[in-house]
């Protein structure tokens, strides 16, 4: 072979190589396509090999309801991607005085560390980028976006979506039922009653804007004060007939105020109301999604029959006798406090018009809010729509909560466990209930009380 030949043939040999070598490395990592600065595009292949690596999180961007379950942008299927956590782009939009902290506590709850390949991902191309963008200022390098739709169209790849999922409901599919569209999970002809749920005359809030064709329920209707506590059943059956309530009917609850909406929620379901919803996030929810508020006022038409004896749902809502008697039974059953620390270990009462402090002897506490009696920062993200169940069954799992025993929420008197409750059916718990009375039922009524904090 002469001199000349011999150069080619090694130059030929030398590039070989080099191929074989940029192809060995293809293998080992990601490919690379440059989208936006240093974020990276993944494809669907590579995501599925990276689900069960700890070096890799694959985040949800997308609105919280859509993680949950409901099928939206277009997306085949609705849930998420197994093993995905959620970080919404919708958050970082959220006015807050103490935002910074609460999205860092939740990055780190989320395991969405630096030191972590991050693959953000959305259906409709802006969500992921805006939080990588924002991921990009704090420091973060190793970020990858993928499109969702992708892999929702191969049934053969693994989405969770929540059991009962439908029953917290999206802006966008109130939107489209508003506009005589039937949305999933909505019975065709069948019409949705609207409803505002707020404490006061509508002059407090409904005035303000409310969704658009939604009538106004007065909270005092269904816990009359001062006491406020939930009305006899013989006052809550007026109530459905005043209002206009029947067994049949498709209801979605909203309002500025998510507790009074979710309070209103669980007295229909416990008279008997076949599908209550409420809308996810609240009026806040609508406005965030650009929809407008309504300020016209709208009134109920009443009826004469609800269509079954009520309640049709007494499980749902427990006596005192009967919490007494679940107290009596901590094998099967627990009562969980869902108030803050500092009301549970009797430090403050957490009521203006309440004096008496402590908590029931035997109750465990289940977390609420870290401020005060409206608060639910431990089940709420920053927007105020639901917490992730992961997250909220960790919190129960840390206060020994156990779901496989029967779970009784209680709090003051009500309002924020009808939320709690709300989460735990959308979470496909069935084994659960509210202790209405609650605390101030309790310790009104001279049972025994104890202060300071738990045995353990």
């Amino acid at each position: 072979m002469g001199k000349k030949m011999k150069k080619h043939f090694l130059l030929i040999v030398v590039l070989l190589l080099g191929v074989m070598a940029m192809a060995a490395c293809a293998k080992e990592e990601p490919a690379k396509e440059e989208t936006n600065g240093a974020v990276n595009v993944i494809t669907t292949e590579e995501l599925s090999s990276k689900l069960e690596d700890d070096s890799w999180v694959v985040v949800d961007t997308r609105l919280n309801d859509a993680y949950n379950g409901w099928k939206l942008e277009g997306v085949k299927r609705g849930g998420h991607i197994k093993g995905a956590v959620d970080f919404s782009a919708n958050w970082l939009k959220v006015e807050k005085e103490n935002k910074d902290s609460i999205l860092d506590e939740a990055l780190e709850t989320k395991g969405i560390a630096k030191d972590r390949n991050v693959v953000l991902y959305d259906a409709n191309g802006k969500d992921a980028s805006a939080v990588a963008e924002y991921l990009a200022g704090k420091g973060y390098e190793n970020v990858y976006t993928y499109d969702v739709k992708q892999w929702a169209e191969d049934e053969s790849l693994p989405m969770e979506k929540y059991e009962n999922y439908k029953n917290i409901v999206p802006a966008s599919v109130v939107k489209d039922i508003l506009e005589g569209k039937t949305p999933e999970t909505f019975e065709e002809g069948k019409k949705v009653k609207m409803v505002e749920a707020s404490w006061g005359e509508e002059e407090t809030s409904y005035a303000k804007g409310h969704i658009p064709t939604a009538f106004h329920i007065n909270t005092d209707i269904v816990e009359p004060p001062p006491a406020w506590m939930l009305a006899s059943d013989k006052e809550l059956a007026q109530f459905a007939l005043g209002y206009g309530f029947t067994k049949e009917d498709t209801v979605i609850v909203s309002g500025a105020e998510q507790m009074a909406a979710y309070r209103v929620a669980l007295v229909l379901k416990y008279m008997g109301v076949d599908d209550v919803r409420v809308l996810n996030g609240g009026l806040g929810a609508w406005t965030a999604a650009g929809y407008e508020a309504e300020t016209e006022s709208h009134k109920p038409e009443p009826v004469s029959d609800f269509g079954a004896e009520t309640p049709v749902n007494p499980d749902v809502i427990d006596t005192i006798e009967e919490a007494k008697a679940g107290l009596a039974n901590p094998e099967e059953f627990t009562l969980v406090d869902n108030r803050t620390w500092e009301e549970h270990i009797g430090e403050i009462s957490g009521y203006s018009y309440h004096d008496k402090k402590g908590r029931i002897p035997g109750s465990v506490f289940g977390y609420a809010g870290k401020t005060d009696s409206y608060s639910l920062d431990y089940y709420r993200n920053i927007d105020g729509t639901m917490r992730n169940a992961d997250e909220i069954l960790a919190l129960w799992d840390e206060a020994g909560l156990d779901t496989n025993k029967h779970l009784s929420f209680m709090c003051g008197s009500g309002w924020r466990v009808a939320e709690i409750y709300a989460y735990s059916n959308v979470m496909g718990l069935e084994n659960t209930s509210v202790f209405s009375d609650g605390w101030i039922g309790w310790s009104n009524g001279g049972n025994p009380i104890e202060t300071g904090e738990p045995a353990k």
